[in-house]
């Protein structure tokens, strides 16, 4: 007979966000909300008001005859490794001793009574230094002989050289590709509080409690087993939150240490941008070289990147810059290299996508290049190229593409768009339209899942099911509204049968869960549901084996349904069965673990299979813009995407759009920039501009493609969903690139730097009428 009766909350069905209702109400509780023990202190940053520097000193003597004032901290304070770079590099010190590398690198901390006496008091310092040279941008870097920050990587395949020469067309440009601020909601925070002995607890916003948690051992100089990190959920993350943490957690948990009282730093907005990595920024040099039918025969590309002053991760993510300067596109031959440059600015560092959409939007202007160049619709250009059968599947690191759903993805958002119609429409309207143009772009994303340093490839977690049948989870991924909480429970009610609210989901703690990887590279579902699964495994096969002793029946005669065991003929209610599982003393906790198969990268020879899968995705954007003022609107926009088999298909769509409008943010309106001086002139939402609701296309058509399911062996066959969705918004750029080439009647690339700002929209329009 089949069962009619279901669980609450299964997977691949709807659920609401587990603190959906905690966030609109406002009663969900983030670090800043803990109450704050007697006697608890503020901490507050002084930073350097200069570039680059010799530091001479720092007189603090009206700093310290402030009232309210307790002390304050510098490097001579920091009783272990006065070091919090994430690579292991010792580049990135807490506090420098005789150096500045950038302006608003932070010198020294307050600790005063509150903190409004801390942030005021930290401007009364007076920094004696000898200013020197500096270097803003990669390419003053590169030029400068500044060094790079870490070893650049190389990816080759083929010949390339004899095939560049030997093509037909070949075009040669440059590419100026801007970072982005994460403008996360709730800013870096991070509350300390002592113990006894080498203790400490940290409470903080990261999506990295594990490397926090060694971070602050290591300028402690204790074992990681002194310190706790918990993190209860984030106001947003996007990779701003997975090392640049590291700095605030450490200053807060010295000083607790140093006073022996509770220290909170939670900096402002200004401080919290221009003290904190963002996006790296590139400039690329790219060589194209292909046949009158526009099918590329190689490709040569050289990607240097702002680093700025410290490495950062800026390794791993200019590597994957690398690898995914192809996207979509078969390369018969190619070489990639990338070079980090040091610079006078902030660190860079991890923001959603990881160095990927850089490397993304290069493919797409080559493939850009060569439609005006042969006179074709890009996207026929796009299809000639895409990754086929055997012969046209092998990446520039070597590695085979075997899930290519492109062809039939790209087909079905062709016509349910109607983009050819509507492109024919808007070259029509476009002739007969002096000032308002119009574009239209469709274009796909192949984004490779895993982390590149393999080791991270890995997860634990802890369930415990109670007496009374209530269930504890815990994992090491970290929650930052993604709703990654809620997809790890949907795993484990559906594994025990169970409704969603039975369990609880719990703050991320390095208690519970060791050396947990970073939330982070679209794998936090992918490893904690995994791991979160394990659990379950092991309790289900201990209560199975009491199940078959008690009742004697055999294994497959035990059947967990709808918050119910069935042993043979009879049926226990879950509480039920758990209660008798308990008296019988049986087990009724696990740690759970997963590890990703299959992967492996050799860096030195640039080849492995550095990903486990590969996630596709397609937009279509239209857009109109003012010929006069360079200002445009989209118009609408069509997504279809890949998630495999959707753990809960609302939350994804919601992940799917809010990355579309924030990799829209990056290529239009999100610009940083540099005086002179080297100071962030972007510092605040007052002069950074982050889209706004009315800045969404007016006609927005979201889909996954539910006929997808990942032919690994991933959480439930789905996909991750956090980063491949970003690059959707390059299809907003391409369309304004068309509208700007209609001014010239399509006659050339216009070569559009991103962000594209209306400035830049403007300018591009003149020049390609000859006004300019």
């Amino acid at each position: 007979m089949k069962d009619t009766v279901s669980i609450t909350g299964a997977a691949h069905t709807d659920r609401i966000h587990d603190s959906a209702s905690k966030h609109v109400t406002g009663a969900a509780d983030y670090t800043d909300d803990i109450a704050m023990p007697e006697g608890a202190l503020h901490a507050y940053l002084g930073v350097s008001d200069v570039a680059h520097a010799k530091l001479r000193g720092i007189d603090y003597t009206n700093v310290l005859a402030t009232p309210g004032v307790v002390g304050v901290l510098t490097a001579d304070d920091v009783p272990g490794v006065n070091d919090i770079s994430p690579t292991g590099l010792n580049d990135e010190p807490v506090f420098p001793t005789d150096l500045i590398q950038f302006h608003g690198q932070p010198l020294f901390a307050v600790i005063a009574e509150t903190r409004e006496i801390a942030r005021h008091a930290a401007e009364k310092a007076k920094i004696d230094c000898e200013v020197l040279p500096h270097a803003l941008d990669p390419i003053a870097a590169l030029n400068a002989g500044y060094p790079h920050v870490t070893a650049p990587l190389k990816l080759e395949r083929g010949d390339v050289d004899p095939a560049l020469d030997a093509a037909p067309n070949r075009v040669k440009g440059r590419m100026a590709v801007g970072g982005q601020d994460h403008m996360y909601l709730e800013g870096h925070i991070a509350f300390a509080i002592p113990g006894e002995d080498d203790d400490v607890i940290v409470n903080c916003s990261t999506q990295h409690p594990s490397e926090a948690q060694h971070m602050v051992a290591h300028v402690l100089g204790v074992p990681s087993n002194a310190v706790v990190v918990n993190v209860r959920r984030m106001g947003g993350g996007f990779g701003g939150k997975e090392s640049q943490m590291n700095l605030f957690c450490a200053v807060a948990a010295i000083a607790a240490k140093k006073w022996n009282r509770a220290v909170k730093i939670r900096p402002d907005r200004d401080q919290d941008m221009t003290a904190t990595g963002k996006r790296h920024d590139f400039v690329i040099d790219y060589d194209v070289a292909f046949d009158d039918a526009g099918r590329i025969q190689a490709v040569d590309g050289s990607f240097v990147a702002r680093c700025g002053f410290s490495a950062d991760l800026s390794g791993p993510v200019t590597d994957r810059a690398l690898f995914h300067a192809d996207n979509a596109y078969f390369y018969p031959n190619v070489r990639l290299n990338s070079h980090p440059m040091k610079t006078n600015t902030v660190s860079n560092t991890a923001f959603r996508g990881f160095g990927g959409p850089q490397g993304v939007i290069v493919a797409e202007r080559m493939i850009e290049e060569i439609a005006y160049a042969t006179g074709q619709d890009p996207l026929d250009v796009r299809k000639a190229n895409f990754y086929g059968c055997e012969g046209r599947n092998l990446t520039p690191y070597h590695q085979e593409v075997e899930d290519n759903i492109l062809d039939r993805l790209i087909g079905e958002l062709e016509e349910t768009s109607a983009y050819r119609q509507r492109r024919a429409d808007i070259i029509a309207f476009n002739k007969t339209s002096p000032v308002l143009k119009k574009g239209i772009a469709l274009t796909p994303v192949k984004f490779g899942i895993s982390f590149t340093a393999t080791w991270y490839n890995q997860a634990g977690a802890l369930v415990h099911v109670y007496n009374d049948g209530s269930i504890h989870l815990n994992h090491g991924g970290t929650e930052m509204g993604q709703g990654l909480n809620t997809k790890v429970a949907q795993v484990v009610a559906e594994a025990f049968q169970v409704d969603f609210e039975r369990i609880k989901i719990t703050k991320t703690t390095t208690e519970k869960v060791p050396n947990t990887s970073a939330t982070a590279a679209s794998s936090g579902t992918d490893l904690n549901g995994m791991a979160a699964l394990n659990a379950v495994e092991q309790i289900k096969e201990r209560l199975t084996a009491f199940a078959c002793e008690t009742w004697n029946v055999a294994p497959e005669e035990v059947r967990f349904h709808a918050n119910q065991v069935h042993i043979g003929k009879d049926t226990l209610s879950f509480d039920a069965f758990i209660k008798q599982a308990y008296l019988a003393r049986v087990q009724l906790s696990a740690a759970g673990f997963y590890k990703t198969p299959k992967i492996h990268w050799d860096r030195a020879k640039g080849q492995g299979r550095p990903f486990y899968y590969y996630a596709y995705g397609a937009a279509c954007s239209e857009v109109t813009i003012d010929t006069l003022t360079g200002e445009y609107r989209v118009e609408r926009t069509d997504i279809l995407h890949d998630v495999g088999r959707s753990l809960n298909p609302v939350l994804d769509k919601g992940q799917v759009e809010g990355a579309f409008i924030q990799g829209m943010g990056w290529l239009t309106t999100e610009e940083l920039w540099w005086d002179d001086a080297g100071r962030l002139r972007t510092h605040a939402p007052s002069t950074y501009k982050i889209p706004l609701a009315s800045d969404r296309p007016r006609v927005f058509n979201v889909n996954l493609a539910d006929w997808s399911e990942n032919r690994e062996l991933t959480i439930k066959r789905s996909k991750a969903v956090g980063e491949p969705p970003f690059m959707l918004g390059i299809s907003v750029f391409e369309a304004l690139s068309m509208a700007v080439a209609s001014v010239a009647d399509y006659s050339e690339c216009p070569r559009l730097d991103a962000p594209a700002t209306p400035e830049r929209v403007l300018m591009a329009v003149a020049r390609l009428q000859g006004t300019v």
